[in-house]
């Protein structure tokens, strides 16, 4: 009798027809359910970004606690987060290894072995991340530290990761736009599809499992090969982010990928696209992704929701509407888009819903939403509890960092070294850096064999810093080493000091070759940092409308504060330096002169106009924090201190004296009015109410 279609495969569903005679049942695997055209799936992408080893609410430079950041307050975040949205998928977009003692500790002083694992690692495994990609940080130690801590071969000659399993994360890493030179393949698997079970809801209500495929991929700033060339130079090379994404977005798809999300480490820039852009995001959002977490500038995007939320930061609110972003619902070009700030204080929420449509899941955009969420989001005041579990997990090398922070470094100070007034004139925290590198490179080309170098015996040295700690974020974002240090009562100065002076440890000294008009223009640059004021203005306005790139303020320092300027803020930006002299002789534009300053600097990194790496003529093997702490050390040998007057109180700038008919404020950190008192600045007139961030706002009087 032969057997009607129906019939064979209702027996083969019930494993009743055999092959080769054999009448046995056959195992087989049941059917799996057919998805109906309309059902939905709501699921959440978390994102944390620029974590910078805070794991712990504490700060190891101040040797306090810090409740407004901290990967342990995060975890509660994501905790609560989870449970709002049992479809949920956590992922981290860069930065995690460097940016605090405990970084530096465990990579440099006393580099952990391939058996152990990063502390953030740890956490991050604790807290069940499915998946993370690069930022520029990652590359600050080196690439075989890289190597061993991802235990990840890349791939590279000469890089050798230690035998074995090492200590890594547990979820997969992405890099999409890096390759080997030699191999031209990327060093890491530049995607991977994240397969994951969640419940959906069928059009008549009833719940149902299905699989979602998550494809992620990850992007670096090109400029890692400016700023860790000597770590890179000749082994990787960097794609444009746009160009890496036309690549692989298709092949996810071809594979498989339900949902294509990119990971990139850069901010937003609207401007017309290049392949070196150091912050490309805006630029994926036409590359056929459906939800870009972006991080590196360590803003909050979109707006905070919570009560109370800090404002937009200028540089968004002041996005051409033809950009097409929506910095308040988190939209660019259409494409939900979330920063989550950085060191752990913000969670990143991408809320979406996906329709099965034509045989395929697709984004509903109306039924998207958008969160970078904060510590104090339930109502604008609480700050939300650590999560208990964390601490435990890496409470040995808590302790060691503290233990390493508080060795001595054999010199006193008489002053207290702050950055809270650092933009209106405060050098306190900022001179000894620049002494420190002034020394190295005079001393450097004294010494030096090299006939060129030796040519420039003659030529001035200057230096240049800026106070990386001040207020970028946030309010407890400051320098300040030997708080009420005086001549009465000097303070020890201790290992986690230089850190706090000179935040970046990957940073290595470099000399650069300039001329007058490359110095007019490169202070032109650091005074862009500054608002423009109009004197006839009654309403408030902001001094430093943004903290975002306090990093390239540079402030300029020379022997016995030979160089000095001023800098007038009623005019627009470009057009502010006035009164360039040095040994009091108007400096012009074929003068010339030596800048001591970073590898950063010198390559190009803050787009000081002609300083490109084309000038450097010194690249030490050095970091500027260690030649600051050598400096220091040097002191205590000399004198065993360093004091106010010789190490603190040299003012190379000021601003143009002007009245203006409304006030123009500074936000800094609360209860400081009277240090900026003792210290000179007497721009600083008054301490007022603060703002949805926690500064406070300082009246300044651009008239004295």
């Amino acid at each position: 009798m032969k057997l009607n279609l129906v019939m064979l495969a209702a027996m083969t569903a019930a494993g009743l027809v055999a092959c080769g005679g054999d009448s046995a049942p056959v195992a087989t695997t049941p059917p799996v359910p057919a998805i109906p055209e309309g059902t939905t799936v709501t699921l959440a992408l978390l994102e944390t970004t620029d974590i910078h080893t805070n794991v712990m609410s504490y700060n190891y430079y101040s040797l306090a606690e810090d409740t407004s950041l901290g990967l342990e307050r995060t975890s509660s975040l994501v905790k609560a987060a989870r449970t709002e949205n049992p479809n949920n998928v956590l992922l981290d977009d860069g930065d995690v290894i460097q940016g605090t003692l405990l970084g530096d500790l465990q990579a440099v002083t006393k580099p952990i072995a391939c058996s152990d694992t990063l502390a953030v690692h740890k956490v991050m495994n604790a807290m069940k991340f499915d998946g993370g990609g690069f930022g520029n940080h990652e590359f600050n130690y080196g690439l075989p530290f890289l190597s061993q801590i991802t235990n990840t071969d890349f791939g590279i000659p000469g890089i050798t990761k230690p035998t074995g399993n090492c200590g890594a994360p547990t979820f997969p890493l992405v890099l999409s736009n890096v390759t080997g030179v030699a191999s031209g393949k990327p060093i890491v698997q530049p995607y991977s599809l994240l397969p994951k079970t969640f419940s959906a809801t069928k059009p008549d209500g009833s719940k149902l499992d299905v699989k979602i495929n998550i494809g992620i991929m990850s992007f670096v700033p090109p400029q890692i090969l400016e700023w860790d060339q000597k770590n890179l130079a000749g082994k990787v090379a960097v794609t444009g982010v746009q160009e890496a994404a036309k690549q692989y977005v298709p092949e996810m798809r071809t594979k498989g990928a339900d949902l294509v999300v990119a990971l990139s480490h850069g901010g937003l820039d609207p401007s017309a696209y290049s392949p070196k852009m150091e912050n490309g995001s805006y630029h994926l959002t036409t590359t056929g992704i459906d939800a870009l977490l972006i991080g590196h500038s360590h803003l909050i995007f979109p707006k905070g929701k919570e009560t109370n939320a800090p404002a937009l930061d200028p540089s968004f609110a002041a996005f051409p509407a033809s950009a097409n972003i929506d910095a308040v619902n988190g939209f660019v070009n259409g494409v939900p888009t979330v920063m989550a700030q950085s060191w752990g204080r913000r969670l990143g929420i991408i809320k979406l819903t996906l329709a099965y449509t034509g045989g395929k899941w697709v984004v509903q955009p109306t039924k998207t939403t958008v969160e970078s969420r904060g510590f104090k989001y339930t109502d604008g005041s609480t700050n939300i509890a650590a999560d208990s579990s964390v601490a435990p997990l890496v409470a040995t090398e808590h302790a060691a960092t503290i233990a390493f922070a508080k060795q001595p470094l054999g010199v006193t100070t008489d002053f207290e070294m702050s950055s809270y007034f650092s933009l209106a004139g405060d050098v306190t925290a900022i001179q000894l850096v620049n002494q420190a590198q002034l020394a190295y490179v005079k001393n450097f080309i004294a010494t030096s064999t090299d006939a060129t170098l030796a040519s420039y015996k003659n030529i001035p040295v200057i230096s240049c810093s800026a106070p990386f700690k001040a207020g970028r974020n946030g309010p407890s974002d400051f320098t300040d080493v030997a708080p009420g240090a005086s001549t009465a009562a000097p303070v020890g100065l201790q290992v986690r000091n230089p850190g706090d002076l000179y935040l970046y440890s990957n940073n290595n000294l470099q000399a650069v070759k300039i001329k007058g008009s490359d110095l007019k223009a490169w202070l032109e640059t650091a005074a862009k940092q500054f608002g423009q004021i109009d004197p006839a203005k009654t309403a408030e306005q902001d001094l430093v409308p943004s903290y975002g790139t306090i990093y390239n303020y540079d402030v300029f320092y020379a022997e016995n504060n030979a160089l000095t300027y001023q800098i007038d803020v009623t005019k627009p930006a470009g057009s502010r330096i006035v009164n360039l002299t040095y040994n009091g002789k108007a400096i012009a534009d074929t003068d010339d002169f030596i800048v001591a300053t970073n590898d950063y600097r010198a390559g190009g990194g803050g787009a000081v106009p002609g300083i490109d790496g084309s000038k450097t003529i010194i690249k030490s093997p050095d970091a500027n924090q260690t030649v600051v702490s050598n400096y220091l050390a040097a002191q205590g040998t000399a004198t065993g201190k360093v004091t106010l007057t010789g190490n603190g109180s040299a003012r190379s700038w000021s601003f143009v004296k002007v009245a203006t008919a409304g006030p123009v404020i500074l936000r800094s950190a609360p209860g400081h009015l009277a240090l900026a008192k003792s210290n000179g600045i007497t721009a600083v007139t008054a301490e007022g109410s603060l703002d949805a961030s926690g500064f406070a706002k300082y009246t300044i009087d651009l008239s004295k």
